[in-house]
């Protein structure tokens, strides 16, 4: 375990010292987002935030791959999959700042993306098997195809719900620490002589990037990280589930319920089910208006806390406590010696404080009387 959070702070400190250079880079480039009328911030922010979670991801696997304790996941086979998945992540982070500098088309972008998730499949991070009684995808052709629609969904849940200071980051956080308990957990149960695990060792490098970029992005935010940020820890974590989803053995299950076997699958999908969430509402809101499911608006899930009357840091902060019920309570499944009784209790504990904050509006003030 420490050798994986040592790589959490690494992650963390090298993303919040390459993040003023990341602004200083997006105010030269002039990839600004101005001020539009969807959005709530009112001045404009530099963004290409993405660039330096990049760069903390890619110094912290470069560093991890010289620790003898993770030697296993870079040299035994594969052991091009971490680099496999760096790669990806920089072609889609790159593509991220084409976009975030020039504004591309959303074809040129689920192309660029579509490209990024058939390398990583085609390196070998594919979908192939599902831990449930041994479900295996039939065809390599749909394993790549399923492999791929999978990445490019993370990719856009994820830059869906990045809208406002904090919020993606502090989600994709959360949600990572959530899913990195669940698979060292499983390692520990796997192969009780080695711990060195890929998906928990990639997991640690994402939510050290967040934790490091969070505080120049938290409201009021000094640099947004752009869909260079967004797609970058969509398939970051895509990858991540990928991987787990495919080194699962329900034989070997450690409960040995039909529940938990399904975690590894359902796990994934609670970490970003808020961005999916909003990213589903959206599509059926827009075709069913009759324009184009990519065509922008102002009726995502955080615009309407903000027109519900809350503020944007209690909004964000929401988005946190309903992000942290739903993964935390997927993963708490599979962590032995908890008694049903006491974790029930405790998801309905989370669920009953994430209801009242997102029910509780702040008090008005009185209206001062005049003279």
């Amino acid at each position: 375990m420490r050798i994986y959070l040592l790589l959490m702070a690494i992650a963390a400190v090298v993303t919040f010292l390459a993040t003023p250079l990341a602004r200083v880079l997006a105010q030269r480039t002039h990839a600004i987002t101005a001020v539009r009328d969807r959005d709530v911030h009112t001045v404009p922010i530099p963004r290409l935030g993405g660039l330096a979670m990049l760069i903390g991801f890619g110094v912290t696997l470069t560093i991890a791959s010289q620790m003898p304790f993770l030697d296993p996941i870079f040299s035994d086979a594969p052991g091009d999959l971490p680099w496999a998945i760096l790669i990806s992540a920089t072609v889609v982070c790159l593509l991220g700042v084409a976009d975030d500098i020039w504004d591309l088309d959303w074809l040129t972008k689920l192309v660029g993306q579509v490209l990024a998730a058939g390398f990583l499949a085609w390196r070998g991070v594919q979908l192939i098997q599902f831990p449930i009684d041994g479900l295996v995808i039939g065809s390599s052709r749909l394993s790549l195809v399923v492999t791929v629609l999978v990445v490019v969904v993370a990719i856009n849940a994820v830059n869906f719900v990045d809208g406002l200071d904090g919020l993606a980051a502090g989600v994709i956080a959360i949600g990572g620490v959530a899913f990195f308990v669940f698979t060292y957990n499983l390692t520990r149960s796997d192969t009780p002589t080695d711990f060195s695990d890929l998906p928990t060792a990639i997991l640690a490098c994402v939510v050290g990037v967040c934790l490091g970029f969070l505080p120049h992005n938290f409201y009021p935010a000094r640099i947004f990280m752009g869909d260079s940020g967004a797609m970058f820890l969509g398939l970051t974590m895509a990858a991540a589930a990928i991987l787990v989803t495919g080194q699962i053995d329900p034989a070997r299950d450690p409960v040995g319920t039909t529940l938990p076997a399904l975690v590894p699958i359902l796990l994934p999908v609670a970490v970003v089910l808020l961005p999916l969430l909003d990213m589903g509402l959206a599509v059926v809101r827009r075709v069913l208006a009759g324009k184009s499911p990519v065509h922008p608006d102002r009726m995502h899930l955080h615009h309407r806390l903000l027109d519900f009357g809350h503020s944007h840091r209690r909004a964000v902060l929401i988005m946190y406590i309903w992000t942290a019920v739903v993964a935390f309570s997927a993963a708490a499944f599979v962590i032995p010696g908890i008694p049903v009784s006491l974790l029930m209790g405790a998801i309905l504990a989370g669920v009953a404080l994430a209801v009242w904050a997102t029910l509780r509006l702040p008090r008005q003030p009185f209206p001062k009387l005049g003279r």
